[in-house]
């Protein structure tokens, strides 16, 4: 059964079924304590450090918690296959909204474009300087946009091409499969585009 539910709150973990057809459970995740955190980075710590790159000791607790509120489903099963970036992308995914929030959808058919804000939930979380693969220098994470950042949440303007009930079918996303997510908003380019935005490093990318 697929849960979602809020995560940031303090240690232990319950599971309550929710009563739909789409079989959704109610998942309440509780904090984990500093240490536990730790170990489970230690013990999972799949992609490692690359030369330069700096990690800390994250805080003993969080200060929020959040609800995922869906999946996102997509053809990519591992992170290598992901597409740097979204906007290059021209695969059909959908995003699966947990049916209690299907009401929310309301006037949505009607927008081109939506934001989609995500949970990249198997992203590092202690790094303050990266050295990514396609960049010629490393960087601190605040100046990325990379997924692994203290908060891992990913935004992506996608184009939107249906709603069917609680179903959302998207292009424009660059996440693996069963993506937790956060949000949707409309995109409104009247305000949300910069043309004359600039990062200056960003011309030195190859390495």
């Amino acid at each position: 059964m697929m849960g979602y539910g809020p995560v940031g709150r303090p240690a232990a973990r319950t599971l309550a079924a929710h009563d739909s057809p789409w079989h959704f459970g109610v998942m309440v995740e509780m904090v984990k304590s500093a240490d536990s955190n730790r170990t489970a980075l230690s013990r999972d710590d799949r992609h490692g450090l690359r030369e330069g790159e700096v990690a800390v000791v994250l805080p003993a607790q969080f200060d929020a918690s959040l609800y995922y509120i869906g999946r996102i489903r997509t053809p990519w099963q591992r992170r290598e296959d992901c597409p740097k970036n979204a906007r290059e992308s021209d695969a059909i995914c959908t995003v699966e909204l947990d049916p209690r929030w299907a009401e929310g959808l309301t006037g949505l058919e009607t927008v081109s474009h939506v934001l989609l804000l995500y949970w990249m939930d198997q992203a590092r979380r202690d790094l303050v300087v990266q050295s990514p693969r396609h960049y010629a220098e490393r960087r601190g994470t605040f100046a990325l946009r990379s997924p692994a950042r203290p908060n891992p949440v990913a935004v992506s303007v996608a184009r939107l091409l249906r709603i069917e009930g609680n179903i959302l079918s998207v292009v424009g996303l660059d996440c693996l499969d069963n993506t937790p997510l956060i949000d949707i908003k409309p995109y409104f380019a009247s305000t949300d585009s910069v043309p004359d935005a600039q990062v200056g490093w960003h011309s030195k990318r190859e390495r």
